[in-house]
Order: structure tokens, then C-alpha cells, then sequence
């Protein structure tokens, strides 16, 4: 067998193995340039219900003039072409797939809707007080306070970690959950973890 065809089939072989290599290599250098501190979008799972300030793209297929970005407004409403406003806060992008495509309808024989969320703004929470990294963070379901605790750099060294508290505005009412850091370390108490809500407010004093 000639060197020539052997390195042909070496390259053949392991061109694919190497290729991945340098994909991977480029990602990690990719990654290690992100600005220090950087927040990534939390990724939105189906069952993920929109609110104030998110971003969807609805696309309508072969419609150029029908595919765009429309941020959900505070008062839950989003804007579309032909159809006006559309209730969106609350509901899951399935849920707005479906009455786009219902109002839409009118105007265009069977149309094929797509919707997806571009960007999470709503899932916002706050960590104040004595932590590494107080803040706002934006978040996706399923965050508890351990999580969000983690996220602003863990407690400091002056921190009450038993009088931690929760704070939650519902329909103008402020409720106030407490949080014992120390029990839940020690596996005590464990409900005390509970998930958050976008706007809940995290005191650490």
C-alpha cells in the first residue's frame, strides 16, 4: 500500500475524531472569553408561562410579514398583525401558538404558526443583604432559595443565616416566608427551601 493512500485513509478515519476536537477546543476558548460574571439565558421549557417583558418570536410559514419578535407588554398583552392584542402573560407558548393560529385564520387559509421564547425577562429574583453577590437574577422554573443563594455567591461571614427571609408580593399583599439557613444545611426543616416566584425578593440580613 502506497503512503499516499494510507494517509487518505487515516485521514478518512480519524478526520471526523479531530474535527470534534477542534469544536470542542473552540468552545472552551469561546467560554473562557465571556465577559466574568455574565449571566446566561435561562432556557424556557413548555410548560413555562410568559410574562412581562419576555420576548417570542411568532413565525407564520411562507409569511415574511407575518414572522416577528413581540415582547410581552405589563399588562400581559402582546401585538400581533391582523389579530391586535392577544392575552399572553400566564399562559405557555403553546397556549398563544393556538390562538394566533385560531385568529388567524380569518385572514389566512390554515396558517402554520410557531411560536418560541427568545428571551426570559420576566424571571427575575433578588438577593439582598449580607451575600458575595447581592443582586437581581433572572431565572428560569424551578429556582429555590438554596439556588438563589448560590447564585449571589453563598452567604458572607456577618450573615444571619437563620433569620433569612422571603418576600412575596401577591394581588398587592406582601407575604414573608422565613428561611433557616443552618437547619437546611443540616437537613432539618427541608420544606423551608421553597421554589420561587419571579419577583420574589431574598433578605439575608
Amino acid at each position: 500500500m502506497s503512503l499516499t493512500r494510507l494517509t487518505r485513509i487515516v485521514a478518512g478515519r480519524f478526520g471526523g475524531l479531530l474535527l470534534l476536537c477542534w469544536v470542542l477546543t473552540g468552545l472552551h476558548v469561546f467560554a473562557a472569553f465571556l465577559p466574568h460574571g455574565s449571566q446566561a439565558q435561562p432556557a424556557a421549557d413548555a410548560s413555562y408561562l410568559l410574562g412581562p417583558e419576555d420576548v417570542v418570536k411568532v413565525s407564520v410559514w411562507k409569511d415574511e410579514h407575518l414572522t416577528q419578535e413581540v415582547v410581552v407588554r405589563p399588562d400581559g398583552m402582546i401585538s400581533f398583525p391582523l389579530v391586535g392584542d392577544i392575552h399572553a402573560g400566564g399562559k405557555t407558548v403553546e397556549d398563544v401558538r393556538l390562538e394566533l393560529g385560531k385568529r388567524l385564520n380569518k385572514y389566512v387559509p390554515s396558517p402554520f404558526v410557531s411560536v418560541m421564547v427568545t428571551k426570559i425577562l420576566s424571571g427575575k429574583i433578588y438577593v439582598i443583604g449580607r451575600v458575595n453577590k447581592p443582586g437581581e437574577f433572572l431565572v428560569g422554573h424551578y429556582t429555590d432559595v438554596l439556588q438563589a443563594l448560590s447564585l449571589a455567591g453563598g452567604l458572607n461571614p456577618f450573615a444571619s443565616e437563620n433569620d433569612i427571609r422571603v418576600m412575596r408580593r401577591i394581588r398587592g399583599e406582601q407575604i414573608v416566608f422565613q428561611f433557616r439557613y443552618g437547619d437546611v444545611r443540616k437537613g432539618k426543616e427541608l420544606d423551608q427551601n421553597i421554589i420561587l416566584e419571579r419577583g420574589d425578593v431574598v433578605v439575608v440580613p
